[in-house]
């Protein structure tokens, strides 16, 4: 009985360690969110909301050096260019269109294993012939550069259709 006892006392232990070591890890990997999905979305007085200071976020208006990304220039009708954006976006893997106005997308793309989310937006001006652009990640402090690489990649797929 007593070597019995040993052993449920020794697994008990290492179960215990595991999970305190899962716990340890897992709040260095996944740390607190830094905005949730309740944050300031859309466009307050012609600009789309600045970034929080974490590494995970770009946004083309009122931005630092850091989270700055360049907005996306159009030269056909706005109208045109905003039905060729959502053609796009709506290839773009993982990715859903959730919010749309004349002058506004919001789209939600999510990490293929961890299914984190990310708030994709866009934000066409009634009187510029740009696009102006944020993608930010709704937890963690690092995206390892995958918002700034999406809004990249929906760019040059806008280029090469020539917008």
């Amino acid at each position: 009985m007593s070597h019995l006892l040993k052993t449920f006392r020794k697994q008990l232990l290492r179960s215990i360690i595991f999970a305190i070591l899962i716990t340890l890890i897992s709040s260095l990997i996944f740390p607190a969110a830094t905005w949730a999905a309740s944050s300031t979305l859309g466009v307050d007085n012609g600009h789309l909301s600045s970034c929080p200071p974490s590494d995970n976020c770009v946004v083309s208006q009122n931005a630092d050096s850091k989270h700055t990304i360049n907005p996306i220039t159009y030269h056909l009708d706005r109208n045109a260019a905003r039905e060729i954006l959502l053609k796009v976006i709506s290839v773009v893997p993982r990715t859903e269109i959730v919010e749309q106005t004349p002058n506004y997308i919001h789209a939600l793309s999510k990490s293929r294993i961890f299914q984190f989310v990310d708030d994709v937006e866009f934000y066409l001006p009634p009187n510029e012939s740009v696009i102006h652009l944020r993608s930010a990640s709704r937890v963690g402090e690092s995206d390892l550069g995958v918002n700034r690489r999406r809004m990249e990649q929906i760019r040059l797929a806008l280029l090469d259709l020539n917008i």
